[in-house]
């Protein structure tokens, strides 16, 4: 793998075309130029943030896990230390990845709670009135 280049926000913002699209994203550099065309919102929805700080952007949009791994084919580089905004990444959960990761006590909590009244119900409810 290359090496990774630094830059200053002043450099990224020269790239701010269809010809040359560089995108911020938490700190680091990605040159989408050549993905312009694939990308599923439109080459206009990454030309609206060329040459400029994305993240925001990026994560209202709640890209999936996929496209997050596609990210690192067009990254180039990172912003220079004395330009950073010093935020940590974070990955918001999209829909698929909240179900993925619901395995805490509420992902068994409420299953039991439904088997627990249908057992009560049969045992005082249904089950007398049979006999």
């Amino acid at each position: 793998m290359t090496e990774l280049k630094s830059f200053s926000l002043k450099e990224v913002k020269e790239h701010n075309d269809s010809k040359s699209t560089y995108l911020v994203i938490y700190d680091q550099v990605y040159d989408v130029t050549k993905f312009l065309e694939e990308h599923p919102g439109g080459e206009e929805v990454l030309l609206e943030q060329a040459g400029g700080d994305a993240t925001d952007a990026f994560e209202d949009v709640g890209h999936s896990t996929d496209a997050r791994e596609l990210m690192k084919d067009y990254l180039v580089g990172d912003i220079v230390e004395s330009d950073k905004k010093n935020r940590k990444k974070q990955e918001r959960l999209t829909p698929a990845m909240q179900a993925e990761q619901s395995s805490g006590w509420t992902g068994w909590l409420i299953p039991l709670g439904i088997a627990m009244a249908a057992a009560i119900l049969y045992r005082f409810v249904i089950a007398p009135s049979s006999s």
